[in-house]
């Protein structure tokens, strides 16, 4: 794993993709990994069907359908905020048990054109949650906790997010 730098790319490994090479607008990709999340002791999704966005500079962060959630796991809270690219973002509270994460997940319900696969999908903050795996790896979270991309040995930085890396 590669963390915040200098903002020079990293030249990718055997298998690896860099970050710098994605693209400017983002661009959403499906993607087949086996993907879980745990929360307050217990997996509260799991899925084979994400979709990862991919953007210049940042880990990728992988949508999950919303019915691969356990009922009743992601609570609509007030709010939201606006992406120059995909649109209006609406949050969610994480509450698994005792647990609760708020604003810990967040979708898309009404994206621009190009990101209409978000409508039906919630992106989780890995920061936020007890762990989150992309085929049995677990995740590090994406520094600055703004973003939240998921970053696994497949990826190669450094990654926008930290302290620092604002102006790349």
């Amino acid at each position: 794993m590669t963390t915040p730098g200098s903002g020079k790319r990293v030249q990718p490994g055997p298998g690896q993709e860099s970050v710098w090479d994605y693209p400017r607008p983002p661009r959403v990709e499906r993607s087949s990994a086996r993907i879980e999340v745990r929360f307050g002791g217990q997996l509260i999704a799991a899925t084979s069907s994400a979709v990862r966005v991919l953007e210049t500079s940042h880990p990728p962060v992988h949508y999950l359908p919303i019915e691969d959630f356990l009922p009743g796991v992601l609570k609509p809270v007030d709010g939201s905020t606006h992406c120059e690219f995909k649109g209006a973002a609406a949050y969610f509270d994480v509450v698994a048990g005792t647990a609760r994460s708020p604003r810990g997940a967040w979708t898309y319900p009404r994206p621009v054109r190009g990101y209409e696969d978000l409508s039906t999908r919630a992106a989780i903050y890995p920061a936020q949650m007890d762990s989150c795996t992309v085929d049995g790896e677990r995740v590090q979270a994406q520094e600055g906790g703004f973003y939240g991309g998921w970053i696994t040995s497949m990826i190669a930085g450094p990654f926008k997010g930290g302290a620092g890396t604002w102006g790349w």
